[in-house]
């Protein structure tokens, strides 16, 4: 059942809601059908949160982050993948783990493959370009998995922030035995926001990152083991974060 308070807005809004106010969030229904695909389409995405790899490079010792990250290019005709890099973010974007060259795991090639993997992402892309027309885009995709195996998962232990990208987009794949994991996004440079949790499965967060901040709030589990699954992609222009660092 839909969360009846969230702030959702029609597909049709997309790219004014981006313009005008930083961010956008998206039913599932229409998430898919932004991508011209079911949401079994999607969901056949979903079983490979199951096999991420534990995340070394968490600052604070935790063991509360599985991950994958792979790196594509969209040129408004094809997405392809790029050959695996680290993940590479500014110390004034990421003051816990920036300045580090973190080498993550890779997707998984059948992800890659799956058709619903493409189609999400290449709409995406075009969405963002409706905003900011740019070609090529340089996309970064991150599978996490925030567990409760240290009795509290961070899923951005580095607190609010601005990813130093073009565009941000958060999507929920799955909940699992968990309370928190609040959304918090709020204007750059002033004081309004907005506070909502994902509670649906493919339920799609896109911000514009120069114009907001963003962060999730702590994961507690309800019973013996809870988890919180999330996609994370970035949009930018130009080329990949940290290429000549």
């Amino acid at each position: 059942m839909t969360t009846p308070h969230l702030p959702y807005l029609d597909p049709l809004q997309l790219t004014e809601a981006l313009r005008n106010n930083g961010y956008a969030l998206l039913r599932p229904d229409d998430v898919a059908l932004l991508a011209g695909c079911s949401l079994l389409d999607l969901d056949t995405l979903a079983p490979s949160w199951d096999r991420l790899e534990l995340d070394e490079y968490l600052k604070d010792g935790g063991r509360y982050r599985r991950r994958r990250h792979s790196c594509f290019i969209d040129d408004g005709d094809s997405l392809t993948q790029t050959p695996h890099r680290a993940h590479w973010q500014p110390v004034e974007y990421n003051a816990l783990h920036g300045g580090m060259h973190r080498l993550f795991a890779p997707m998984e090639a059948a992800s890659v493959a799956n058709p619903a993997w493409e189609r999400l992402l290449r709409a995406l892309g075009t969405a963002c370009s409706a905003v900011m027309p740019a070609h090529p885009w340089f996309v970064e995709a991150h599978q996490f998995r925030i567990d409760t195996t240290d009795g509290i998962g961070r899923p951005t232990p580095e607190g609010a922030h601005r990813d130093g990208v073009n565009f941000v987009a958060v999507i929920l794949v799955k909940r699992h035995g968990i309370k928190g994991g609040e959304t918090r996004v709020f204007d750059a440079d002033g004081p309004s926001g907005q506070r909502f949790t994902m509670t649906e499965p493919w339920t799609l967060l896109l911000l514009d990152d120069a114009a907001v901040i963003h962060e999730s709030t702590p994961i507690q589990p309800l019973g013996e083991h809870g988890y919180r699954d999330t996609l994370v992609l970035t949009w930018r222009a130009e080329s990949f974060q940290g290429e000549n660092a």
